[in-house]
């Protein structure tokens, strides 16, 4: 059990996927939504149903949870997460920039609690198939959701040299972004870039470094890999959209948490609770970002650069 909201452990497996699941800021995404007994609640990236497993735990046995996620196969893992909480969920395949369609189809105009983490989930991201990682060769895919029609190969080697760096720099920082693309479109003039491995040796080679070497704890194409999968998967626009939407579908007193995982992201989030706290509209509970214990980080990597904000609808 977790010992400060009480939800089941949430390593136990459903499936050989999920088994190693670790919901990222758990506990303090519990404490932070101050969760009342029979909450309605709106799981926006639902992924394994870690957070939604916890929240409903810590909410009582009146809760009730609307789950969204992209990812079809993730969809089912969390139904088989929640099995033991049946008649308190539903799940939807929908991207969260969906969620007043999804609202208003369901007759509920608002929700005690809405909460989206952004990152992927380890099975995502280890699947070799899905071409998020670099760590091992796969197609260069990157889409979270499959009906999407373009992948991270079609925008790689589409786009325009100066596309292609704009891209790289603006959903990551990346300081090296117009060598790189310059790189990636030499690359692309020889033979089109359509596996992991060869845009990473691409994108090292560019920054000439030995894509093999441990000089770095950083692979030097993590921040193109992370652009190319917020671009993909319209990530900031569709966070816009959800910003944009949860100030509208909160009750009073309702509150909102986002989880992010990179710094762009993290100002989006930051930037619009304080335009909603200067309307008068949230009131900001989280004054400096939530970030993981040393605990946490020892035990589950991925939670290193996470960042946990929360707003209060006033």
């Amino acid at each position: 059990m977790c010992t400060a909201c009480g939800a089941p452990d949430s390593t136990v497996a459903v499936s050989d996927a999920s088994a190693e699941h670790v919901p990222v800021l758990c506990c303090e995404l519990i404490e932070h939504l101050e969760l009342r007994s029979g909450a309605r609640i709106l799981d926006c990236t639902v992924g394994l149903g870690g957070h939604a497993a916890a929240m409903l735990a810590a909410a009582g046995a009146e809760a009730r949870l609307v789950g969204l996620d992209v990812d079809a196969g993730n969809l089912d893992m969390a139904r088989a997460r929640l099995a033991d909480s049946p008649g308190r969920f539903e799940l939807h395949r929908a991207n969260f920039a969906e969620l007043g369609a999804v609202l208003d189809d369901l007759g509920i105009e608002t929700v005690d609690a809405i909460v989206a983490d952004l990152g992927a989930s380890s099975n995502q991201i280890d699947d070799p198939r899905r071409g998020f990682s670099f760590q091992a060769d796969g197609p260069l895919d990157m889409r979270l959701d499959d009906r999407l029609t373009e992948n991270a190969a079609d925008l790689v080697n589409r786009l325009r040299e100066s596309e292609l760096a704009d891209l790289i720099y603006q959903y990551s920082q990346e300081r090296f972004s117009r060598r790189i693309a310059k790189r990636i479109c030499a690359a692309r003039r020889a033979r089109r870039i359509t596996s992991t491995a060869h845009l990473a040796h691409v994108v090292a080679s560019a920054m000439g470094v030995d894509p093999g070497s441990r000089a770095s704890r950083i692979h030097p194409a993590t921040r193109t890999f992370l652009a190319l999968r917020a671009a993909v998967n319209r990530e900031m626009s569709c966070l816009g959209s959800l910003l944009d939407q949860a100030p509208h579908r909160l009750s009073r007193g309702g509150r909102v948490a986002v989880i992010s995982f990179h710094s762009t992201e993290d100002r989006v989030v930051k930037k619009d609770f304080l335009k909603h706290r200067s309307e008068g509209v949230y009131k900001v509970v989280t004054k400096k970002p939530i970030t993981a214990g040393s605990m946490e980080r020892r035990t589950n990597p991925r939670a290193r650069s996470a960042k946990l904000r929360v707003a209060e609808r006033t």
